[in-house]
């Protein structure tokens, strides 16, 4: 049975392309989470006002690939260091989150934020937050799957 994984690493477009690298990994969705509008549209989580994060829902099994893993990816494919911003996207949308679904995630999210902190070669510290995962909104259907479609997937 599939368990889901909820991330936030910057512009989900490279993200997403890769969690779809991670054998174990069943699909993966670009969408919007973490804000206070319903079912908001790309233009409104750009706008930095409605309180959401670029995020993937990652669907996985578990028994080929360990949330620990998953989170092992998450924190290679990004810096977690930075604030509201990964490369040259700035704004609360592009944040580095793990979105908790359960108390066994948010004790691993810790934990792994931990090792980060203690020799994990860092220079900053963490800012990655750990929060209760709410509403997920699937992201328009251009977004889905974007570097295969522009041939950039790695």
């Amino acid at each position: 049975m599939s368990e889901f994984a909820i991330f936030a690493a910057g512009c989900f477009w490279g993200v997403e392309s890769a969690f779809r690298n991670v054998e174990g990994v069943v699909d993966v969705e670009a969408g919007y989470t973490g804000g206070h509008t319903a079912n908001p549209t790309y233009e409104q989580v750009c706008s930095d006002t409605t309180g959401h994060a670029e995020a993937v829902r990652v669907e996985y099994d578990p028994r080929l690939v360990s949330y620990d893993r998953l989170l092992e990816v998450f924190f290679s494919i990004h810096d977690p260091t930075q604030k509201n911003r990964q490369g040259p996207d700035v704004g609360s949308q592009y944040r580095s989150a793990v979105f908790v679904r359960s108390p066994d995630q948010e004790k691993a999210a810790h934990e792994a934020i931990a090792r980060l902190g203690n020799g994990g070669g860092l220079r900053r510290p963490v800012a990655t937050e750990v929060v209760p995962a709410g509403p997920f909104w699937r992201a328009e259907e251009y977004h889905q799957r974007y570097d295969e479609k522009k041939g950039w997937a790695r």
